[in-house]
């Protein structure tokens, strides 16, 4: 069971560096005055690749008989619910408001922080 979990902690970790490189690769564009930042596939999917393994984390830690705080695992999927609506909603849109793409960013390190930080 542990390798298990070890695999689904790799492909969150995965999705993870999908979403938040998606939005560095897009920083130096934010930072210029004409530059046109957008919402590229890659953080849409590692949005996804984050739920799916975050639902499959919390199933094997149940199977395992480890109960993980529920709290944690509500505000968590909380934030990756707003950062996938926000994604998918602005995928197609050739340009995104600057502070809508930083809320992503944002939000993406308050989730990174809540898994590590909170015990």
């Amino acid at each position: 069971m542990d390798t298990l979990l070890n695999v689904f902690v790799g492909l969150h970790i995965i999705g993870i560096a999908g979403l938040l490189g998606g939005f560095l690769t897009q920083l130096p564009v934010m930072g210029n005055r004409s530059g046109q930042v957008r919402f590229v596939p890659g953080m849409l999917y590692g949005a996804l690749t984050m739920l799916v393994t975050g639902v499959a984390l919390v199933g094997v830690a149940h199977a395992d008989d480890h109960h993980p705080s529920s709290a944690k695992l509500g505000v968590k999927l909380a934030v990756l619910i707003v950062i996938l609506g926000l994604v998918y909603v602005q995928r197609d849109e050739e340009r995104v408001d600057t502070r809508l793409f930083a809320a992503v960013g944002a939000l993406t390190a308050v989730n990174i922080f809540i898994a590590v930080l909170w015990t």
